[in-house]
């Protein structure tokens, strides 16, 4: 849903990514500082309950994710490396975020309106994980000539979601927020696998030679 939004932001960054090439600095450094921005900001900032500066500083860096694949078209720099590389701190990114949150909550201290804190250090944790095995479902899908793109909570929608949301907690003091948000994301991401499933499992059954 969020990526029709990405050729607008990325029209906003462009200038920013055309300097830095002229600078010679390369699309796989762009990848390499956002993803130790977006862990730094997010497991520095989040366990301690410092919530909107948290997330302005993920926010910042964030963007290097439309900064690198603009910087490596724009100086046919692109490669099979370069998505691997990608994608790969991609998940290193979304799981910070959820690790934060994970690490506030193991706070004795830690503000829960909806429940014990404990409740929201699971939901942090099965945010991580059914984050990670969406991702996987459709890179393992795409490793046997299928696709798995698609469902109710990608990527991007999941992000977008959780720093707007962690955002407004923080600068309203109103964890429910937050909370809300873990909730939603839990549930959407669990239903997302299994639509991932359910879209593999369609273009296997035409393909009764292949082995799943």
């Amino acid at each position: 849903m969020l990526e029709r939004f990405r050729q607008f932001w990325t029209n906003v960054w462009s200038p920013l990514a055309d300097l830095l090439l002229r600078l010679g600095v390369k699309p796989d450094h762009v990848t390499i500082v956002g993803t130790l921005g977006v862990s730094a900001g997010a497991l520095w900032f989040f366990p301690r309950g410092q919530f909107f500066i948290g997330v302005m500083v993920v926010t910042a860096f964030v963007f290097s994710d439309l900064m690198d694949g603009y910087m490596a078209r724009k100086s046919g720099q692109s490669s099979k490396w370069g998505a691997f590389l990608d994608s790969t701190l991609d998940r290193v990114g979304d799981a910070a975020v959820f690790g934060g949150l994970l690490l506030y909550y193991t706070r004795p201290d830690a503000e829960s309106t909806l429940g014990p804190a404990d409740l929201y250090l699971g939901l942090s944790l099965a945010c991580l994980v059914l984050g990670s095995l969406t991702s996987y479902a459709r890179a393992r899908a795409e490793s046997l000539g299928m696709q798995a793109k698609g469902g109710i909570a990608e990527r991007a929608d999941r992000l977008v979601a959780i720093l707007v949301m962690t955002g407004f907690s923080g600068l309203l003091d109103l964890p429910v927020l937050r909370e809300v948000t873990l909730w939603a994301l839990a549930l959407a991401s669990l239903v997302t696998v299994f639509q991932r499933m359910a879209i593999v499992h369609r273009q296997a059954v035409q393909q009764p030679g292949l082995d799943v």
